[in-house]
This record gives C-alpha cells, sequence and structure tokens, in this order.
C-alpha cells in the first residue's frame, strides 16, 4: 500500500465527522484531502445546506489551496466513514477549469485502487484536439 494514499486519507478522515448546524442542516459528513505538486496536503469538509448553497468537501479543500495560490494537484481524496467515495461532476470540473496540469492528477477510489482526473472526464471540452 502507498503511503501517500494512506497519509491523505487519514488526513480526509481526520477531518470527517457529521455534526449538526440547524435541525436540518449539517457539515463534515465528508472529508477530503488534496496533495499538491508542492507536497502540501489540504483538507476540507462538505457542508450540507439546501438550495444548492452548501458544497463538495473537495471544493473546500481546493479553496484552501487556491488561498496559497497553487492550483496544481497530485492526488486528491474524499471519504466519508470508512468509505472513499470518488468526486461528483462539480468536483471533478473545478480540478479541470482551475489548472489543465489535473486532468493528470491521481484521484483515489481505494487504498489500492487511482484514475487519474482525466479518466473520469474523458472528451473533456477544455482539451482541445489537435488536427
Amino acid at each position: 500500500m502507498n503511503n501517500n494514499i494512506i497519509q491523505l486519507v487519514e488526513a480526509a478522515r481526520d477531518v470527517c465527522g457529521d455534526f449538526q448546524l440547524t435541525d436540518d442542516f449539517s457539515a463534515g459528513g465528508v472529508g477530503a484531502a488534496i496533495r499538491t505538486v508542492s507536497g502540501k496536503v489540504y483538507t476540507g469538509i462538505c457542508i450540507d445546506l439546501a438550495c444548492g448553497l452548501g458544497f463538495c468537501a473537495e471544493v473546500a479543500a481546493i479553496a484552501e489551496m487556491l488561498k496559497d495560490r497553487e492550483t496544481h494537484i497530485t492526488h486528491i481524496v474524499a471519504v466519508s466513514g470508512s468509505r472513499i467515495l470518488p468526486p461528483c461532476g462539480r468536483c471533478r470540473e473545478t480540478m479541470a477549469q482551475i489548472d489543465p496540469r489535473n486532468m493528470d492528477s491521481e484521484v483515489i477510489l481505494g487504498m489500492e485502487k487511482t484514475v487519474s482526473l482525466r479518466q473520469l472526464l474523458p472528451e473533456h471540452w477544455l482539451i482541445k484536439d489537435k488536427l
């Protein structure tokens, strides 16, 4: 098992933990961790609100990364309890749009399984084919 993967999964689990914001809304049910080309790890948690106002843990981690003016992700993982979750479409698009190099980022789908963002976004609209 890759130590980089273990470290990221543990970092995501460390911030994960559902808690109530109000009677109807919660946060922390999903935790995410990102490693950038600098080697720094950024984390985030989801916020579950009504009307699409919440956001995913991956986007929260990306916002933390952007505060340090970093954009190039090498690895990303999201967890909920003992499960590793694939990023949703919004998170995949966010990664692709903030830096095209992120198409080669490794998305952790399991302790023994990673895929590139490119594999999750085939034929992406930002990739220009050479004719």
